[in-house]
C-alpha cells in the first residue's frame, strides 16, 4: 500500500477532549479545527440549552452540516425549517441562510464546516469553559453590534437574532 503524503496530521480525540468555549450560551467544543487541518474541515461539538442556537447567517465560503446527537433541534436553511432529533442529519450550503435553536430538554450535534474559518468567530465570541457543562443563561439576545464586525472578519453575515427567521 502506498502513502499520499501530507501535511496534516491525525487527528484522534476522545470524549471530553478538544478546546471547550462557552459560546451565545452552548457549550462548543472543537474536536478539529482550520489549524489542524489546513483549514479544510472543522468538526465541532455543540451542546445547546433549550431555546440556545445560532443568529440567522451566512456563511460565505463554508458549507455547514449538523449531526444530531442528542436531543432535538430545529434547523432553517431558508425558509424551510426542519426538526431534527438524534441521528438526524441537515445540511447548510454556502451563500445560504440558516440558523438552528434547541428544543426542550436542549440538544448535542456535531456541526461540521467545509472549508473551515468559523472557529475564529467561536474563539472572538465565546470565552474558554471554566467546566464542561453550560455556562449561566444568556440575559436577552446577544449585542449584535458587537457580533457583526465579528462575523464579518470570520467570514460570515449575520442576518438576524437567535431564533426562527423574521415572519415565522
Amino acid at each position: 500500500m502506498s502513502s499520499v503524503p501530507s501535511s496534516t496530521a491525525p487527528i484522534a480525540l476522545q470524549a471530553g477532549e478538544g478546546e471547550a468555549l462557552w459560546f451565545l450560551g452552548s457549550l462548543v467544543t472543537i474536536k478539529s479545527a482550520s489549524e489542524t487541518t489546513d483549514g479544510r474541515v472543522a468538526v465541532l461539538e455543540n451542546y445547546a440549552p433549550r431555546g440556545g442556537g445560532s443568529p440567522m447567517h451566512v456563511h460565505r465560503r463554508e458549507d455547514e452540516w449538523f449531526y444530531v446527537t442528542e436531543g432535538e433541534l430545529t434547523f432553517w436553511v431558508a425558509d424551510t425549517s426542519l426538526s431534527l432529533t438524534a441521528g438526524s442529519f441537515a445540511f447548510g450550503p454556502k451563500g445560504v441562510p440558516h440558523t438552528f435553536y434547541a428544543e426542550a430538554g436542549g440538544a448535542r450535534a456535531l456541526v461540521g464546516f467545509a472549508p473551515m474559518q468559523f472557529e475564529g468567530f467561536q474563539r472572538e465570541v465565546g470565552e474558554p469553559a471554566t467546566e464542561r457543562v453550560l455556562p449561566p443563561p444568556l440575559q436577552g439576545h446577544p449585542d449584535m453590534e458587537r457580533l457583526l464586525p465579528i462575523a464579518e472578519r470570520n467570514g460570515m453575515v449575520i442576518l438576524g437574532p437567535p431564533g426562527p427567521p423574521p415572519g415565522h
